[in-house]
């Protein structure tokens, strides 16, 4: 891999894992339009942690807020509407970890199929079209209750279907709870946190083993563009949604799926 597919990969990566459209399904069409695999263990890793960087620099002030304030709880401060948000990021967290561990290995072995990503992006997407237009209310993150994070949370675990999309099953699920969109928005990027970086770390492990299969340079270059390219799509998202809603992006599901169900037919045939 050179620097130039290295930023190529890391700006799809960025632009898409936190935009409800599936960034492993772009990544795999990736694959199947070049005939490269498209990354290994190591970038996958130092992808996923320019992510992590953008999204907890730009929720920074939320983050200190929870983390001061929960850790404040802990010792006897008192609960506080940030100290409960941390609370439902934790809790929301739990279930995808929980299933994510026992499931991952099946389903990226049995699911990880273009007419599965289609079906998956196509179906999903029109639920967020539906949940946009039907079911979206004025409630914010700190409206929530343990309930309504339970939902998001195993909502949240359905992202082990290739193509669902994390952000998109989320945004989804809070939707459907009367959230408004940039709140359901934010609560979706706070609970992407402490998933990408259990990944990562997860992750970490197995290059105990291998060790680093990608230049030191090529690995820079990933993460630098993945940071970057992240940050400004959390921003431009928030304010697009705010103006225009989802429906765009349920079209582009849609589209994006039609076109791997297209690509499954011919390999069938």
């Amino acid at each position: 891999m050179d620097a130039v597919q290295a930023a190529l990969l890391a700006l799809i990566q960025g632009l898409t894992e936190f935009l409800p459209v599936s960034s492993q399904a772009h990544l795999v069409l990736y694959s199947l339009f070049t005939g490269h695999e498209y990354q290994g263990l190591d970038f996958d890793i130092l992808l996923h942690a320019g992510s992590l960087v953008a999204v907890v620099a730009y929720f920074r002030r939320e983050l200190w807020a929870m983390g001061r304030d929960w850790c404040a709880s802990l010792a006897g401060g008192g609960r506080t509407a940030d100290s409960r948000l941390g609370w439902w990021i934790i809790i929301g967290t739990i279930p995808a970890g929980i299933l994510g561990l026992w499931l991952k290995d099946l389903a990226e072995a049995a699911l990880r199929s273009p007419a599965i990503m289609g079906s998956a992006l196509i179906g999903f997407g029109l639920l967020l079209g539906w949940a946009d237009w039907r079911h979206r209310g004025a409630r914010d993150e700190y409206s929530l209750t343990l309930k309504d994070v339970l939902i998001i949370g195993f909502a949240q675990a359905l992202a082990l279907i290739p193509g669902t999309s994390r952000s998109g099953i989320t945004i989804t699920a809070a939707l459907f709870l009367g959230m408004n969109r940039e709140s359901a928005a934010r609560f979706s990027f706070l609970l992407s946190v402490p998933i990408i970086a259990a990944a990562g770390l997860l992750g970490a492990r197995g290059l105990l083993h291998t060790g680093l299969e990608t230049e030191p340079a090529v690995l820079a270059v990933g993460f630098i563009v993945a940071l970057v390219s992240t940050y400004a799509c959390i921003h431009y998202f928030l304010a697009f949604i705010r103006r225009i809603g989802m429906q765009p992006f349920v079209v582009y599901r849609v589209i994006l799926g039609g076109i791997l169900l297209l690509f499954f037919a011919r390999q069938v045939s």
